[in-house]
């Protein structure tokens, strides 16, 4: 067994050195870049909502795939693997401690919500992304894949809460959790297809680990990413217009 395989799965270049403030890279035209640079990470702690445990699998049955292989793919083509209209603007064909991305996210009435995610931890078998202000929900959501029964699984387990009341309210309408639970049940279908699953079945399992709110992160509204991304809007709207407006005259 050589040095490389001694080394354990929290060896130091798995993880992401701690910052104050997150730094975003650049942004492909049409990306909408908001609520992400200068923010602070998120833990459950900053949360405010009742803190969830949603654990998301899909088996691929009748593939020969190792748990190493299908990590590596996932992370080098990732966005590649969400459903229609949702975007995940980050290093092209890497997922690296350290990397923040802009994500573009599908909301309700057809409407979007510009967050991000920091990757945390990455290593072979598993990676890991923490949310920033504002986000829909504070916490971590954990991709891994392993062999139960000689079947390999690829799994999303997310631990979080609403971000804010605002968020709150829309979880305990069910809107909030509906799209989080068709987002990854889409994103491991995808997957699972990638690998030659022909019909893949997306099971989940949620787990109420906190009924409480913390009422001490009410203030935590001031930074929703819905909010701020539609009061942004008209601005967008008016960049646009004039944007096209100097092409189409050559200025």
């Amino acid at each position: 067994m050589d040095e490389e395989t001694k080394k354990p799965r929290d060896a130091g270049a798995s993880w992401a050195k701690p910052v104050d403030h997150l730094q975003v890279g650049d942004v492909p035209a049409g990306g909408i870049n908001l609520n992400v640079q200068g923010k602070q990470l998120t833990g459950l702690l900053k949360g405010f909502g009742q803190m969830w445990q949603k654990t998301y699998r899909v088996a691929l049955t009748g593939q020969t795939v190792a748990p190493t292989t299908l990590i590596r793919e996932w992370k080098a083509d990732f966005p590649s693997f969400w459903p229609a209209g949702n975007n995940f603007y980050g290093k092209l064909g890497s997922i690296s401690p350290g990397d923040v991305a802009v994500l573009n996210l599908s909301g309700p009435a057809r409407s979007s919500i510009s967050t991000g995610v920091m990757v945390i931890y990455a290593d072979e078998e598993s990676f890991s992304f923490m949310t920033p202000q504002g986000h829909i929900f504070a916490g971590m959501i954990t991709f891994s894949s392993f062999e139960e029964e000689g079947v390999t699984l690829a799994q999303v387990q997310a631990l979080i809460r609403a971000s804010d009341p605002v968020f709150e309210i829309m979880a305990r309408l069910g809107v909030v959790h509906q799209q989080e639970d068709r987002f990854w049940h889409g994103t491991l279908a995808n997957l699972a297809r990638h690998f030659g699953v022909a019909n893949p079945n997306v099971t989940q399992k949620d787990i109420l680990v906190d009924p409480r709110m913390q009422w001490g992160e009410f203030g935590n509204v001031w930074h929703n990413s819905a909010i701020r991304t539609g009061i942004n809007l008209p601005v967008r709207i008016m960049q646009r217009i004039f944007g096209q407006g100097k092409k189409a005259t050559g200025a």
